[in-house]
């Protein structure tokens, strides 16, 4: 079976949907594994041949899973993979919020460290050891946050109504209301999945509700967060700072207001990049694709439908 490899982080492009499904077409592709690419309706209408469809992602909202059943396709992602890269990028930032590093080592860099004392008395920062982290969000990557939250001597309280009751404990986070995590938590780090239901969860009233010098940290998806509201707690000083990796552009506009605020740390949307994130999602899909390639049901199929429908 020919293999043809084009990663899209060498060749920096992503395919439209209808080429691909005319390149698909013409050399009669099979198997195609993507991570960025948009899979949509003409894509499958013309690639006939195809089987098997591998996202080594774990979303899949730029994938049309019901056309892809439609077609008999196959979808397999990859779930969680990034999760421990997210994880330690969220600990991470709350660490460079709590001790100002961005800000500090431009203060270093750029000669403004004349007095040998006055980083120690202008720049003091505070510990987690003893700061309750508040987690929006207890799934993959909130499981592990919360794990190494509490190995730093953090108190952990989490909202998450999908993974048990009130009071219960899951994985060291203390289950409470959005409104106590809200109000009790020195850092509050988000790790909730996109949809209708939280889509600006994270608004005015919320944001007033946390506890004046507390930090917000996003890693999650852009709209949890209503940005205007964030920039007007953080200009007023409510809130001590912030720090995000997801945002509403890539790259963000030279016009945000994000990029005057000192108290804001903004990374470029690199949660998951990392060495062991690909080695992951690489291992998962070549072990479902050698399932498949031997009958076999893939383990992180996505539209088991298409399975059935195959007669299995």
């Amino acid at each position: 079976m020919p293999l043809d490899y084009e990663s899209w982080t060498h060749t920096r492009k992503l395919y439209d949907p209808e080429e691909l499904g005319q390149r698909m077409k013409k050399e009669g592709t099979t198997i195609l594994v993507v991570e960025a690419d948009f899979i949509f309706e003409e894509v499958f209408q013309q690639a006939k041949d195809l089987g098997f469809l591998g996202v080594c992602r774990s979303s899949l909202n730029h994938v049309d899973l019901d056309a892809a059943t439609r077609h008999d396709v196959l979808v397999v992602n990859t779930p969680w993979r990034n999760a421990r890269a997210v994880a330690e990028l969220a600990v991470a930032l709350m660490l460079s919020l709590a001790r100002r590093v961005p800000r500090l080592d431009s203060y270093v860099k750029e000669g403004y460290w004349q007095d040998p004392v006055e980083g120690y008395i202008s720049y003091r920062g505070i510990e987690l050891q003893g700061s309750t982290l508040g987690l929006v969000g207890l799934g993959g990557v909130g499981r592990i946050v919360s794990k190494l939250g509490r190995a730093l001597g953090m108190e952990v309280l989490a909202y998450d109504p999908y993974v048990g009751q009130l009071g219960q404990r899951k994985s060291g986070s203390l289950l409470v209301t959005l409104d106590r995590v809200l109000e009790e938590s020195r850092f509050l780090s988000l790790h909730t999945p996109f949809s209708a239901e939280t889509m600006g969860l994270i608004g005015e009233r919320e944001l007033g509700m946390m506890r004046k010098g507390a930090y917000l940290i996003n890693t999650a998806f852009y709209g949890l967060v209503d940005e205007p509201a964030l920039v007007k707690h953080l200009s007023s000083g409510h809130l001590a700072g912030a720090a995000l990796d997801v945002h509403d552009a890539h790259p963000i506009p030279p016009s945000s207001p994000l990029l005057k605020l000192s108290n804001v740390i903004l990374t470029p949307h690199i949660g998951g990049a990392t060495v062991e994130t690909i080695d992951r999602h690489s291992t998962m899909m070549l072990q479902d694709i050698k399932r498949y390639l031997h009958g076999a049901k893939p383990r992180h199929l996505a539209n088991p439908k298409a399975w059935t429908g195959r007669g299995h």
